[in-house]
């Protein structure tokens, strides 16, 4: 299933992901995800990403209190998620561009199926 969800203790690791999309979400609480938004999007990523389409992981970034805390582990490097949902396009251990919020439900089969490429390193 293209579709993992990972520990969000281990978010050290998600660089070395096999997987090319991370999907930051909001934790699930009394049967679903608390954010709005993140419950907004979930069809599409559920689309998106089935069985026959890109491999992704999800992290649950926390629920409302931990995700608001400044120093929730995800609003630092190396993700610096500023909302949620977020979902990231990684190569090579290096993010080559992210979707926020409603930019998903337009943007993400062009996202996916786009050829974005990592900025040279100057």
């Amino acid at each position: 299933m293209p579709l993992h969800v990972v520990d969000p203790s281990d978010y050290v690791s998600l660089l070395e992901r096999p997987e090319e999309y991370i999907i930051f979400y909001a934790s699930v609480e009394n049967g679903k995800m608390w954010c709005g938004d993140c419950r907004a999007v979930d069809d599409v990523v559920q689309k998106t990403f089935a069985p026959n389409g890109p491999a992704a992981a999800i992290v649950y970034v926390g629920s409302k209190p931990e995700w608001k805390a400044e120093d929730n582990v995800f609003r630092g490097e190396p993700f610096k998620v500023t909302d949620v949902p977020t979902i990231v396009k990684l190569k090579e251990k290096k993010e080559l561009a992210r979707l926020v919020l409603e930019e998903i439900n337009t943007k993400l089969a062009a996202f996916v199926n786009s050829e974005v490429r990592p900025a040279a390193d100057v």
